[in-house]
Parts: structure tokens; C-alpha cells; sequence
């Protein structure tokens, strides 16, 4: 037989159960908040924005005739500015996602890089023909056309393009990011940039000028080798100034230079093979791989 409990239980079952009641009303709440903040950052992850795509440019060095040897030192400087230039566009691309109307990218990046090009082209097809036959035709190697994620509504179409040529042109190859914003460097020749007045830059010999006329079929090869040779210098230059004042007095030569000029004796002895493989092989190349240290 059960006994009713005296009041002041009764209060304190009360207030007990209030207690509860509120504790357990928080945690539900409290539950509630966070099974929204974690729904709410879950749709941030997965609204992660999708990518702008990236530019892609009909390979112009594949196309050359014969490069004159006085023509080849300027010929690769145009090369490698025709890479720079798409990485230029591509890091603009990246840096205005978002920006503008469905036109943007064809008005703002593409159109821009297509005028860049089409110079660019012209100074090389110049260069050749002053020694040469003047290459015709290469206008048509200007236009480039977004791929990607962003293709479909930024480049209205133009997907038929010639497509997959300089993008490539780091592949492999040392990545000629490298020279982004450094468009008229000597490419493999005696690059200053990068340098610091107080532990001063790395040159080294121009291989560009030394080499006979490229047959066409070795010049992309050439190209991206005499372009790695650039980017060599400017990461060595890099380290040059990321190791200032350490180790002893011969650091720079023990743990740059001389590593420099492994690099690039195995990329010089690439341009040699790759010209020999139709033409006579260039001989005495290796003697410009030694790079100096000017202050």
C-alpha cells in the first residue's frame, strides 16, 4: 500500500524533476545547435567552390622550322614568354573566380592573352626571317580556350579550339611557373633575376646562343630543356638567398653552385642528344654548365 509523501518531498521531487527537465530541455536544445552547425558546416564543405578550369594554348614550338642559330636565343626568350603569359592568365583566372558576367573570361583573359600572343608569335616568325624563310601562319596558334570546370559557361563554346599545347610545356620539365612574371628572361642564358645586392646572383654562361640551327623535330625538346636551364638559376638564386649566412665559407659553392652545375650538365647533355638524333650533335656543350657567383 503506498504512502503519500509529506509536502516538503513532494517540493523537493518537484524541483528535482524541474531540474532534470531543464537539463535535459538544454541538452535537446543544445543538440539541436549543434546538429545545426554541423549541417550548416557540412553544406560549406560540400558547396567548396568547384575550380575555374584553366587555359589552355596551341603549342607553338612544335611548329617552327628550323631555328637559325642566330636566331635562337630570341626565339626562346618568345617561348618562354608565351608560357609566362599562360601562366599569367591562369593565376588571373584564379584570382577573379566569381567576377563579372557569363563574358568575363573571354573579354578580361582570354581576348587580353590572345593579343599577347599574337605579338609574341610575330617577334619570333621575325626573328627566323631575317636568316631564314619566314614562317607564315602562326597567327592562328594565338587563340586559347578555357578547360575545366569553368569551360562550359565562361568560354561560350570555343571548346573546339586547338587545345593541350604550352600548358604542357612545364611538364616534366622543371616547371616554367619558375619564370612567371620574369617573361624576358634569357632563358638558360645569364639570368641576374632573382638576385640580392647583398649576397649577390648567380650567372651562368647563355647556352641559347652556343647551339646550331635546332631541326624542328628536336625544338619543343630543346625548348623546354633551355627553359628548365632558366629555372634552375632562379631557384639556386632562391636558395642563395634563403641560406644567407649559413654554413662556412665555401657553402655557396658546396651546396649550390656545384649542385647547379650537375643539374645543369645533365640538361645541357638532353638538348645536345635531342638535336643529335637528326642533325650532327653539338659537341663541347658540358664546358658551359659551371655557373659563378657575382656580387
Amino acid at each position: 500500500m503506498s504512502r503519500a509523501l509529506p509536502k516538503y518531498n513532494q517540493r523537493r521531487v518537484a524541483i528535482i524533476g524541474g531540474a532534470a527537465a531543464v537539463a535535459l530541455t538544454g541538452a535537446i536544445v543544445a543538440g539541436t545547435a549543434l546538429a545545426g552547425e554541423t549541417s550548416k558546416s557540412g553544406g560549406t564543405t560540400a558547396r567548396t567552390l568547384a575550380s575555374p578550369g584553366s587555359i589552355s594554348c596551341p603549342d607553338v614550338a612544335s611548329k617552327l622550322p628550323a631555328i637559325p642559330a642566330s636566331a635562337q636565343a630570341e626565339v626562346t626568350r618568345n617561348l618562354t614568354l608565351l608560357q609566362t603569359q599562360i601562366n599569367e592568365a591562369n593565376k588571373r583566372l584564379v584570382d577573379t573566380v566569381g567576377q563579372g558576367g557569363p563574358n568575363f573570361v573571354n573579354n578580361a583573359i582570354l581576348g587580353p592573352l590572345k593579343d599577347k600572343r599574337v605579338a609574341t608569335v610575330n617577334r619570333i616568325a621575325t626573328a627566323i626571317g631575317r636568316t631564314a624563310a619566314k614562317p607564315q601562319g602562326l597567327d592562328a596558334l594565338a587563340p586559347c580556350t578555357l578547360n575545366g570546370a569553368g569551360a562550359a559557361g565562361a568560354n561560350n563554346g570555343n571548346a573546339n579550339a586547338n587545345a593541350g599545347g604550352n600548358a604542357n610545356a612545364g611538364k616534366g620539365n622543371g616547371n616554367a611557373n619558375a619564370n612567371a612574371g620574369n617573361g624576358n628572361a634569357n632563358a638558360g642564358g645569364n639570368a641576374n633575376a632573382g638576385g640580392n645586392a647583398a649576397v649577390g646572383t648567380i650567372s651562368c654562361p647563355d647556352v641559347a646562343s652556343k647551339l646550331p640551327a635546332i631541326p624542328a623535330t628536336a625544338q619543343a625538346e630543346v625548348t623546354r630543356n633551355l627553359t628548365l636551364l632558366q629555372t634552375q638559376i632562379n631557384e639556386a638564386n632562391k636558395r642563395l638567398v634563403d641560406t644567407v649566412g649559413q654554413g662556412g665559407p665555401n657553402f655557396v659553392n658546396n651546396a649550390i653552385l656545384g649542385p647547379l652545375a650537375d643539374k645543369r650538365k645533365s640538361t645541357i647533355d638532353r638538348i645536345a642528344i635531342s638535336i643529335g638524333r637528326t642533325a650532327a650533335k653539338p659537341q663541347g656543350l658540358d664546358s658551359l654548365a659551371a655557373c659563378t657567383l657575382t656580387k
